[in-house]
């Protein structure tokens, strides 16, 4: 809008100095002329022909009119301009309720000073500025809408690769680290940075690759020794041995069971990284499992309390990783429980809901996603102490998704943390 207004402004003014300069040149001419001619001269060149829009008056000495334009015949002097001999002047004057541009020019003779008195009319400056304010009024609006359009065509065409870039990009995940930005047929920056991404993830997927092979080489490879140091502690456990070497014998034989269940935990995450879980489809009785843990916590930890409230639900999936779930997420609980540990069993909306409850110290806001990644352990002494490896949660989300359902966390409502699983029911 403010460019519009400009442009009427300068034409305007462009206009204006059209007129000026025409009637300061047809002053000139009758001026050159007054020094010796003839009123019938004078008569003649201040004349005005078809479609002259400057009138001419020539006055004498004492200001009377000697000649005029026809338009003009008999009326006083159009301006009270009297310049010197030899002098211009210019003024802007309303005539008639016309606007007129008046240039005077002073001519000496030797009887006195005469002055050609020169208007020209601003009707076409007016016409002019109006036939560009209108079409500015509707234009501008027309044009805006047009350029409007084709920025949101050609932005819009220019942002389709990006858009797709980051749809694919925002669909690679752990798990399908093969895919691939697409790269738009163009030489633009917007190819380098796709072709960039690619050439990065490359990286990603062969660094991912040799980390997985290595865990899962290594867990390989350590449970031979493993078992053969657990069989052999089995042995030494019966053998009758001074108090200090059973004790030693003892916890030894805990540490390697530790192990032991480290490697299974590391061997089922790179199974499930490489090719994901094959999930066997049995009918499960889950409010079964929830009393078999009760029972397993109860019996290794007097200590606690385990309340459990189990309504008869059957679901269709593996039992043992189903199992495995519900065991990861009550170990947390006992783990961090303070007095009692909650275990409840219902059936809502078509789905099964499993909840497990302590009354720990509960888990901050910021971390309640973060307890689920591999190796995170809120609490690195304790966790340590009580065997915990940072993987029990992270194996639970991965076995109830490759069941289809989910595993949350959210504060208990007397204190603590509360698991919630959600298993879709068939």
């Amino acid at each position: 809008m403010v460019t519009g207004v400009a442009l009427v402004v300068t034409a305007r003014l462009l206009l204006a100095d059209r007129v000026d300069s025409a009637t300061a040149e047809r002053a000139a001419r009758v001026s050159a002329m007054v020094g010796g001619a003839t009123d019938a001269d004078l008569a003649a060149a201040v004349r005005s022909t078809p479609g002259d829009d400057i009138v001419v008056q020539v006055l004498d000495p004492s200001g009377a009119v000697l000649a005029a334009s026809a338009s003009v015949a008999g009326a006083g002097p159009v301006s009270p301009l009297r310049p010197a001999a030899g002098r211009m002047a210019r003024e802007g004057r309303d005539v008639d309720e016309d606007e007129f541009r008046v240039v005077a020019v002073g001519v000496g003779r030797p009887d006195g000073t005469y002055v050609v008195l020169a208007a020209g009319s601003m009707d076409e400056v007016d016409d002019g500025t109006e036939v560009a304010g209108t079409a500015l009024l509707v234009g501008l609006p027309l044009l805006t809408l047009v350029v409007g359009a084709a920025t949101f065509v050609f932005v819009g065409r220019g942002l389709r690769p990006v858009e797709a870039m980051r749809r694919e990009a925002a669909a690679i995940s752990a798990t399908n680290l093969h895919r691939r930005l697409p790269v738009p047929d163009s030489t633009d920056e917007i190819a380098a940075l796709a072709t960039t991404m690619n050439t990065m993830l490359d990286r990603i997927e062969t660094a991912t690759a040799a980390q997985r092979r290595f865990v899962a080489d290594a867990s390989h490879e350590l449970r031979s020794p493993l078992s053969t140091i657990h069989a052999g502690l089995d042995i030494l456990s019966a053998a009758p041995l001074p108090d200090h070497a059973a004790a030693q014998v003892t916890r030894m034989h805990r540490e390697s069971g530790r192990m032991a269940r480290l490697i299974d935990d590391l061997l089922l995450l790179a199974r499930v990284d490489e090719s994901g879980l094959n999930v066997r489809r049995d009918d499960v009785d889950l409010d079964d499992l929830v009393h078999a843990e009760r029972d397993r916590i109860t019996a290794s930890r007097a200590d606690l309390r385990v309340d459990v409230r189990a309504a008869p639900v059957r679901v269709t999936g593996d039992p043992h990783h189903l199992q495995r779930i519900l065991r990861n997420l009550a170990d947390n609980a006992a783990r961090h429980a303070q007095t009692t540990v909650t275990i409840t069993l219902a059936e809502t909306a078509g789905a099964a809901t499993i909840v497990v409850a302590d009354d720990g110290p509960g888990i901050p806001e910021a971390d309640r996603e973060r307890v689920f990644d591999r190796f995170v352990r809120l609490d690195e002494d304790r966790s340590r102490q009580r065997g915990g490896a940072g993987l029990g949660l992270a194996i639970a989300r991965e076995l109830a998704a490759a069941h289809g359902g989910t595993v949350s966390v959210a504060p208990a409502s007397g204190g603590g943390a509360e698991f919630q699983i959600t298993l879709p029911k068939p």
